[in-house]
């Protein structure tokens, strides 16, 4: 854990945040700064700066949950895609220094971005993540 990372603070509970989905070895919640209803972000419970610290059972769980948080986000809000994207670096748009996966569900017409300025409505993102994490729950029952 990293005292200055706000996703370590989140994992440790000194920080809250809209929980989606839950395993082992990662965490899914709501971007508060979402591009777009439903932005997720899956991080790893242990903390690497990026891919080139993470170990490849970090980016495998990681992409395993991907895989099922983006079924989620495209089932539930009948998205038309999904984008999956991992950053590494400040040059390559990471702002977070702590390994993670932005899944992004994506409609016809939609201007492609990855980050906003804008914070989500608290009730707005409360109520998307019930929703999400019961259809990701189910689906994972399903299995």
């Amino acid at each position: 854990m990293s005292e200055d990372c706000i996703f370590c603070q989140i994992l440790s509970e000194q920080a809250s945040c809209y929980a989606v989905h839950e395993t082992r070895y990662t965490k899914t919640f709501l971007d508060i700064f979402p591009v777009a209803p439903g932005h997720c972000l899956i991080v790893t419970k242990d903390h690497y700066q990026d891919i080139f610290e993470a170990t490849p059972d970090a980016i495998s769980m990681v992409g395993h949950v991907s895989t099922l948080i983006a079924h989620t986000v495209k089932d539930e809000l009948q998205a038309d895609g999904v984008g999956v994207y991992q950053l590494n670096g400040a040059a390559a748009g990471q702002t977070v220094f702590h390994y993670h996966m932005h899944v992004i569900p994506r409609n016809t017409g939609e201007e492609i971005s990855i980050h906003s300025r804008l914070p989500g409505d608290p009730a707005e993102l409360e109520a998307m993540a019930a929703r999400l994490s019961a259809r990701a729950y189910s689906m994972r029952e399903d299995e």
